[in-house]
């Protein structure tokens, strides 16, 4: 799976212009069905339980073996994959996420697996949310995702949606990835912001990756199809993020795994720099002086 720069695939300066007027930007199609099929295959090892670093993601729920009969979150399963691992800290995204953020360099903050099972209903629901009200412990606010497809995402498979424009409404502090009565949280989250929800569906072929701000409000609603909705999610923060202590997020992982007091940079080998402008297409993802992480030491 060749993950290095692709000069065509780069947004355009109107792509990057519409990312930051609106919060969100369709990107293209970056994995050929070679590298799906590897990472197809990947993602169902990674949600069975079998880990081929030895080494288990932070965080895996519902645990392995119990009903896949909601919405599956693996939380940095780079960790437990070596092809995911390739992906999650792969210079392509990092250098798309620098264009569209103006970013100089780019680091991994962590990824996610993420599995909607076929005919889940509700349970496969994500409540709407911004991924900066759990990531409050970093600051400038100015980190990203990049969500990318292993099927086809429909509408009737549960795809993402987004509120346009939303990433410049501040924290919406009732948001919640949890809720799945969507109904009902968006009109909470409407009354507290005092604007209306204008939802747009991000409908994308498999292979193909979708990014949008921390601060943009988006969810989805339930897998009704027969299918499996397949991805890997991975969030960004341009280099110089820093921590930022006191906030109700001193709970998040990132906090431990950096160990560093107020103010101190995310760097090391758990935030490995992805991308760096200038360096060109073989840029690798980890920095000299950095020690490499087992996982993405075993993808290069």
């Amino acid at each position: 799976m060749d993950m290095q720069v692709r000069k065509d695939l780069l947004p355009t300066e109107e792509d990057v212009r519409f990312y930051r007027e609106n919060g969100y930007w369709l990107g293209p199609r970056i994995l050929d069905e070679e590298a799906l099929e590897a990472l197809r295959d990947r993602h169902a090892r990674v949600v069975a339980g079998d880990y081929a670093t030895g080494r288990p993601p932070l965080s895996h729920t519902p645990p392995p073996g119990e009903p896949l009969d909601r919405i599956v979150k693996i939380d940095n399963a780079y960790w437990a994959d070596p092809v995911v691992a390739r992906l999650s800290t792969s210079p392509m995204l990092g250098a798309i996420a620098a264009r569209l953020t103006g970013a100089s360099g780019i680091r991994l903050w962590h990824d996610q697996l993420l599995l909607k099972p076929p005919d889940t209903g509700a349970q496969g629901n994500v409540g709407w949310h911004q991924d900066y009200g759990y990531w409050q412990c970093a600051e400038p606010a100015d980190m990203l995702t990049a969500w990318v497809a292993l099927d086809d995402v429909t509408l009737e498979n549960g795809c993402m949606q987004v509120v346009p424009g939303s990433h410049k409404w501040g924290l919406v502090p009732e948001g919640s990835f949890f809720v799945q009565d969507l109904e009902s949280l968006q009109a909470e989250m409407e009354r507290r912001s005092g604007r209306g929800f204008e939802l747009v569906q991000c409908i994308l072929p498999a292979g193909a990756v979708s990014f949008h701000h921390c601060l943009t409000i988006h969810g989805s609603g339930p897998n009704v199809s027969g299918r499996p909705r397949r991805s890997i999610v991975v969030h960004m923060m341009p280099d110089g993020t820093r921590y930022r202590a006191g906030t109700p997020n001193d709970n998040h992982s990132s906090v431990r795994l950096l160990s560093g007091r107020d103010g101190d940079p995310y760097a090391g080998p758990f935030f490995p720099l992805i991308y760096r402008e200038g360096s060109g297409e073989t840029w690798t993802c980890w920095t000299a002086g950095e020690s490499a992480h087992p996982a993405v030491a075993a993808a290069k």
